[in-house]
């Protein structure tokens, strides 16, 4: 099946557009767009786990603890199951119904997958992406104020050759679903569900919090993310020290260990988007059906979207190939 990729609408607000940035920057538009009230509490839980998985047991309980990590593939955490309670009843009408699912445990790499670690992979096996075969990628035009398919841009030079290579930590982005699923194929792992992602981003204590970290996006004066800054979408002020990508890892763990559960760039799951009401029941996909993906990027705000909340859900089609769309891979535990 083939599926079309699809440049983003452009509201008024989006057309009215003065940025300071001077490389260009891609978000996804598909969420609805007036302001977005924190995340209340909506009772969500984890029941069945033993807080022995965490680092923060495992201080306790050291000899556990060595047991337990010895298990886990490198660059990986363990996620342990449970029932999980997904959505909220506060967010966007993606967000609801809530409701409460079982999760088994996986294994969830630590960081998004970053451009030194996909340049390996195409150095062993020759691979071409998407973006490579065509030529160009998705990006956002500031002079123009709108989406345009910008020609020689791909996951190496996300920018243009131009500007030069992407640094090897920063995530790789300008890749489309397939090019994602190429990738964990040769390393043995595979895309999460978006259930997955949102049950490792909630963790294990106050699973009620908005955002992987906690409460709020900034804490004693520092940002715990990599989002939009200043006032969307005029002017980006870079207060989180990036206008753009930032490092994997750049504004530390959750109590999981995972790095970039919120902003940076958003991620791609296996999940084809629909209404929670419909999860149970059977789906084909057609031409105009989207992936889900989570986490939200550089480029949201809370008067946007709001897409680095743990509950928060944008979808695009699987063939976008965008500069703010990465990705990370889990592992089935055998």
């Amino acid at each position: 099946m083939i599926w079309k990729r699809t440049l983003p609408g452009i509201g008024p607000m989006v057309m009215a557009i003065v940025m300071m940035l001077v490389l260009p920057t891609v978000m996804i538009l598909t969420c609805s767009q007036g302001a977005m009230a924190q995340s209340a509490p909506d009772q969500s839980c984890c029941s069945g786990i033993s807080r022995l998985a965490f680092g923060e047991a495992n201080a306790g309980n050291p000899e556990g603890a060595g047991r337990r990590d010895s298990q886990i593939p490198e660059g990986m955490v363990l996620v342990p199951g449970g029932q999980a309670t997904i959505g909220s009843e506060s967010g966007l009408p993606a967000e609801r119904p809530v409701f409460t699912t079982h999760v088994e445990s996986f294994y969830m790499d630590k960081n998004l997958v970053t451009i030194g670690q996909f340049r390996k992979f195409v150095a062993e096996t020759g691979y071409v992406t998407f973006s490579e075969k065509i030529g160009d990628g998705i990006v956002f035009d500031h002079a123009q104020g709108r989406w345009v398919i910008a020609p020689g841009v791909y996951w190496e030079y996300p920018l243009g050759k131009e500007h030069g290579k992407a640094p090897d930590d920063h995530p790789v982005t300008l890749l489309t679903y397939d090019d994602a699923v190429a990738y964990l194929n040769w390393s043995g792992k595979r895309l999460p569900t978006e259930v997955e992602w949102e049950h490792a981003a909630r963790g294990i204590v106050n699973r009620d919090h908005p955002y992987a970290w906690g409460e709020n996006l900034v804490v004693d004066g520092k940002y715990q993310a990599n989002t939009w800054t200043g006032r969307f979408p005029e002017r980006n002020l870079g207060e989180d020290g990036y206008i753009l990508t930032s490092p994997v890892g750049a504004f530390g763990e959750t109590e999981l260990g995972l790095t970039d559960m919120g902003g940076n760039v958003w991620e791609w799951t296996s999940d084809w988007f629909r209404s929670y009401r419909d999860r149970d029941t059977p789906y084909e996909p057609g031409e105009d059906s989207e992936k889900v993906i989570r986490g939200g990027s550089f480029m949201c705000h809370a008067s946007y979207c709001h897409g680095y909340r743990v509950s928060a859900r944008s979808h695009t089609p699987p063939d976008n190939n965008m500069f703010h769309i990465g990705f990370r891979g889990v592992r089935d535990i055998e």
